[in-house]
């Protein structure tokens, strides 16, 4: 058996005996839907899901933040993890995917916690901060690459202490670790994790990952003050 084909058979255990081999309907709907409209295969796998669920349920998070929904499967995860008057809002550059986020978000039962927002997110950002909205006790970051250390700088405007912010797609398959490789997404996610590894309110750390997302990894950042 090849290494990859170890990883994903590593995770299929894994999502059988700690997820239930019964799926849950609304997230494979998400997925499905998501496949027939043409979005590109990209969305956490379950078993990143349920983590990102359970860190907001360790958060106690009242207030999500998501930049990037793609069709909602993660939003689902982290919408699942808020008491019934908590808020999600993600967000979203393309109408299309939002759409389909939004009907898979409606399936199950999130519609009333959750909101989508379209457009580019460096715009969506600024509006959503002239709002004054409560500090957001979770943010995720799994949007364009190249904009990572920007979204950083705005979680950090939008969080207060004891807020966790969230980094997915950190390893790049390992070329983040290569100073000759100037692919702008590898580029923008060097900067944000600079930004987690520097900046005086947060206190970070970050893991590589193998499984059905092959090898890859994500970082975490407390907000400390």
């Amino acid at each position: 058996m090849s290494e990859a084909r170890l990883w994903h058979a590593v995770d299929e255990y894994f999502t059988g005996r700690l997820l239930g081999d019964d799926p849950d309907e609304a997230l494979a709907a998400a997925l499905r839907d998501s496949d027939a409209a043409g979005l590109p295969a990209i969305a956490v796998s379950p078993l990143q899901g349920k983590l990102l669920q359970l860190l907001a349920q360790l958060q106690g998070a009242r207030t999500i933040l998501e930049i990037g929904t793609l069709g909602g499967y993660s939003t689902i995860w982290l919408g699942r993890a808020l008491p019934a008057d908590g808020r999600l809002v993600s967000l979203e550059y393309d109408p299309r995917h939002a759409e389909v986020a939004v009907r898979n978000l409606a399936r199950a039962g999130l519609g009333e916690r959750t909101e989508v927002r379209v457009g580019p997110a460096l715009e969506s950002l600024p509006k959503l901060a002239d709002e004054q909205p409560p500090p957001f006790d979770l943010v995720f970051i799994d949007a364009d690459k190249v904009n990572n250390p920007h979204y950083v700088e705005w979680a950090l405007r939008l969080t207060a202490a004891g807020s966790l912010i969230v980094l997915d797609n950190v390893v790049r398959g390992g070329r983040v670790a290569d100073p000759a490789n100037d692919d702008p997404d590898v580029v923008g996610t060097r900067a944000a994790l600079e930004l987690f590894g520097t900046h005086p309110r947060l206190s970070a750390t970050a893991l590589q990952t193998v499984g059905d997302k092959d090898y890859d990894g994500f970082a975490l950042a407390r907000v400390v003050a």
